[in-house]
């Protein structure tokens, strides 16, 4: 008798880590749903990468939910407030940026959460590091395992015990290094993927701020040529 296929969600945001996030989630034979989120970022291209990646990746459905976090501000991402620009590592780890959207991956995974349960899929990917992560709170690992704990006391499937949700995180303990080594592996094409806070009108990646900074870290010291388009500098 054959056995239903594994179901997932996996929250696509177009970029390098949830993108790694999702061929894992392919290699271990989970029948792939992806979610984006249009939020009001400055960075929406990233929407346009997140779904060519997820029909390139045989994702079974795409869906972009609206949750305009603009009206409510607080980051460099959905405001009137400057990205910070060329930064050294120290100043990096230094505290948690103003690029910090305020409950941005619990919003995330709340959606998630409702659509895992219509799907009868226990399992939620999201690509969240506790390494390279630019001093996020809800990347932190006490962040995730508690949100597991919640959302296995909010279902009606969990309460009535026919289901338990994981949250998987298999990148949570990687350097950037290791998650694009895994990726190449797992023969992913990173020049489709978009991970700058602060892209020009076409696209291109700034090349200056903290996203982009850790994803050119993360490629010399993979040892694997980058394949992003940056674009020009601006003058001073």
């Amino acid at each position: 008798m054959n056995r239903p296929p594994k179901k997932a969600i996996v929250l696509s945001s177009g970029g390098l880590d949830s993108t790694t996030a999702l061929a894992i989630a392919r290699s271990e034979n989970y029948e792939c749903y992806t979610l984006s989120f249009f939020y009001g970022q400055r960075h929406h291209h990233e929407l346009t990468a997140a779904k060519k990646i997820s029909a390139m990746m045989g994702a079974v459905k795409h869906y972009v939910v609206n949750v305009d976090l603009s009206q409510i501000g607080g980051s460099a991402l959905t405001d009137d407030i400057d990205v910070p620009k060329n930064r050294n590592p120290r100043e990096m780890t230094s505290g948690i940026p103003v690029t910090y959207v305020p409950a941005r991956n619990t919003i995330f995974l709340s959606y998630a959460l409702a659509w895992s349960e219509v799907l009868d899929a226990p399992d939620i990917f999201i690509g969240v590091n506790a390494l390279d992560y630019s001093g996020y709170p809800d990347c932190r690992p006490a962040y995730i395992a508690a949100f597991q704990t919640m959302a296995n006391l909010a279902l009606k499937n969990t309460v009535e015990g026919k289901r338990t949700i994981s949250i998987r995180t298999p990148l949570l303990h990687m350097t950037k290094a290791e998650i694009i080594r895994t990726g190449m592996a797992l023969n992913i094409d990173y020049s489709i993927t978009h991970s700058c806070y602060d892209p020009d009108n076409a696209g291109h990646a700034c090349g200056r701020c903290d996203s982009c900074l850790l994803r050119k870290k993360g490629f010399a010291e993979a040892g694997v040529p980058d394949p992003t388009i940056y674009g020009k500098k601006p003058k001073p």
